[in-house]
């Protein structure tokens, strides 16, 4: 790995820590380096905040060093005016002689504009280093604005022989495949996307919340698939605890392409990312259209003897691992 790729790497290590505040932002990762030492680093604030090339020029203490530096980001500094002035101005303004960045921005409104003005400027700037490590870091971003809809994660817990449910149960909530630590697991994915979805069913026989309430951090948008407006105001999904959405036949046609038409609801309100966390129907309506990006998927240690099977798919497996008894395998849809 050469000088590049190693700060590249670090980058992408600080950006992390922007996960789940800075959408529909990209979480983007800076670090200014100056005769071989960090001098300076940034992530992307919450929405709305500075960005991370911002907030690593703001931490260097003597800004006469930057003349010298390289700045290194994750992803090409904006040029254009949002809800914070161009990152490209201010690199420029403080005359940074060098610029590396680890991918290009493809959104229109930036898609090399970034770079083009900082060439201008006279700045050397060194492109698509890790290029394929930091489009997999944005890929909610890069899915948003590429696909025109959410970076969709399905989830759902199975037994050790393939059920999601039990056939029957004697209370209204959740019967638990899986143990203590799989569960605050998922309420950590919960604070890290920004919506959660789930269908009519696992509404009236779970009654889920559908909050982070076992992890700190910022509970999703929740979103409800209720065609017949059967759910009722006091279920627990529309409590005080998080905005909801509830879809009606009065939003989308329920006799075709469901998914997609979440999809292109979704993107229109802005939201870059979602759980689809049930029930079965509603997994299995996402994978019949092809429309998700991961699954995971949790294998418990119980059995039931009958019930809802989980849903059959195709995706390639990028990780297996044990959360005590339980299993998690992770796939991509290739």
């Amino acid at each position: 790995m050469n000088t590049h790729e190693t700060y590249i790497k670090r980058c992408i290590k600080i950006a992390k820590q922007g996960l789940g505040i800075t959408r529909p932002n990209p979480m983007v990762g800076c670090i200014i380096v100056y005769k071989g030492k960090i001098i300076g680093e940034g992530f992307t604030s919450s929405y709305g905040g500075n960005h991370a090339e911002v907030n690593a020029i703001n931490s260097v203490k003597n800004k006469e060093l930057l003349k010298e530096a390289t700045l290194y980001v994750t992803l090409e500094p904006c040029s254009h005016f949002g809800k914070t002035p161009p990152c490209s101005n201010l690199i420029i303004k403080h005359k940074i002689p060098k610029v590396v960045i680890g991918c290009i921005d493809d959104n229109e409104k930036v898609a090399g504009k970034g770079i083009e003005k900082l060439r201008k400027a006279g700045c050397h700037v060194i492109t698509n280093v890790l290029e394929e490590e930091c489009k997999a870091h944005h890929k909610r971003f890069f899915t948003f604005h590429n696909k025109k809809r959410p970076y969709i994660i399905l989830k759902w817990a199975e037994t050790n022989n393939g059920y999601i449910a039990p056939a029957s149960k004697k209370e209204q909530k959740p019967v638990w495949i899986t143990n203590t630590m799989s569960r605050q697991l998922v309420h950590k994915w919960r604070t890290q996307e920004q919506a959660i979805l789930v269908g009519t069913n696992t509404v009236i026989k779970d009654n889920p919340s559908l909050t982070a309430r076992d992890w700190t951090g910022e509970n999703p948008l929740r979103v409800v698939i209720d065609r017949e407006e059967k759910l009722s105001s006091t279920q627990a999904v529309f409590n005080k605890k998080s905005k909801t959405i509830r879809i009606t036949k009065k939003d989308i046609d329920f006799s075709k392409n469901i998914a997609q038409q979440i999809c292109n609801l979704l993107f229109h309100k802005n939201i870059n990312s979602v759980i689809v966390e049930g029930g079965a129907k509603t997994l299995k309506t996402f994978i019949d259209e092809n429309l998700w990006d991961e699954a995971r998927v949790f294998i418990g240690s119980m059995a039931f003897r009958n019930g809802t099977k989980a849903p059959k798919f195709s995706g390639l497996l990028i990780s297996e691992k044990k959360i005590q008894e339980d299993i998690l395998k992770i796939y991509k849809n290739d």
